[in-house]
């Protein structure tokens, strides 16, 4: 049965896109740390994977990889799945309210409408035009910062950026056939329904670099509409196959049967045990 081996790919948007790179914006992990992997936390990771052959020279084992991308300084994607809607539901809910409190004191005297309105425009937030390229999660969707309150875009740098989002996967592992990647559908909601995945030819010692592709989502206003803008930036990884004979878990000695402690003398048979070599 193939290893799963899951990729964390954490990405700070902000600097990211100041920047326009992802050099120095990139941090990868692996849950490989105590088996080789060597970059962790860095944008430099070499993901240490171990093939296994049996004693013909055939491939044992592949590996699996799945690469999961997430944003530095955003809204965390563990919060519940409709939580930007329910967010944009609430601020037009107090728009209203006090609006409604506006009309009532409207007659008194003292009373300055247009202030009141200024006011509600900021706090009612704006929500993202919806383009070909930014539907789905995106469309329709009030800005929001870090803690979850709408704001406006006039609030420089202090919105929550969407989650980056893997468009491709390719470069020197998938020229050579090192491994064979692919967008996936999935139930996981964190994900949006969608990860890259990989099968890795474990049989092929060496160390191979690949190149993701990630979009990132900048806002911008024209005119009286604000978008999420896509932006496409690339970052490079690595790969370090390893392979070793498929051992016996017990005996540390190759694939066969498991040595038996010898009975004694009219000793009865459930006495028999299996007794691993030290």
């Amino acid at each position: 049965m193939a290893q799963q081996l899951a990729i964390i790919v954490l990405v700070d948007i902000g600097n990211a896109l100041e920047s326009n790179s992802l050099d120095g914006n990139t941090y990868l992990f692996d849950n490989m740390k105590l088996h080789g992997s060597e970059g962790q936390g860095t944008g430099e990771l070499v993901t240490a994977i171990h093939g296994a052959y049996w004693r013909d020279g055939s491939q044992a084992t592949e590996q699996v990889l799945n690469w999961l991308p997430y944003s530095l300084g955003s809204i965390p994607p563990t919060v519940p799945k409709g939580y930007e809607t329910e967010r944009a539901r609430e601020s037009d809910t107090e728009a209203l309210a006090e609006l409604d409190a506006i009309t009532a004191k409207a007659g008194a005297a003292g009373a300055d409408p247009a202030a009141e309105l200024g006011k509600i425009r900021k706090t009612v937030g704006t929500r993202v035009k919806t383009t070909r390229r930014t539907r789905g999660r995106l469309s329709g969707q009030k800005i929001l910062d870090v803690t979850g309150q709408v704001v406006t875009p006039e609030t420089t740098g202090a919105y929550s950026y969407p989650g980056p989002v893997i468009t491709d996967i390719y470069g020197e592992a998938v020229d050579e056939k090192i491994m064979y990647p692919a967008e996936y559908g999935s139930p996981d909601m964190v994900t949006d329904g969608w990860y890259w995945s990989a099968t890795v030819d474990s049989s092929r010692p060496g160390t191979y670099s690949y190149t993701m592709r990630i979009q990132l989502h900048k806002l911008l206003q024209q005119g009286s509409e604000v978008l999420w803008a896509p932006v496409n930036l690339t970052c490079e990884s690595k790969l370090k196959i390893t392979a070793e004979p498929k051992r016996n878990g017990f005996t540390g000695a190759g694939m066969g049967l498991l040595p038996v402690t010898p009975l004694p003398p009219g000793a009865p048979h459930q006495a028999a045990t299996q007794t691993p070599n030290a």
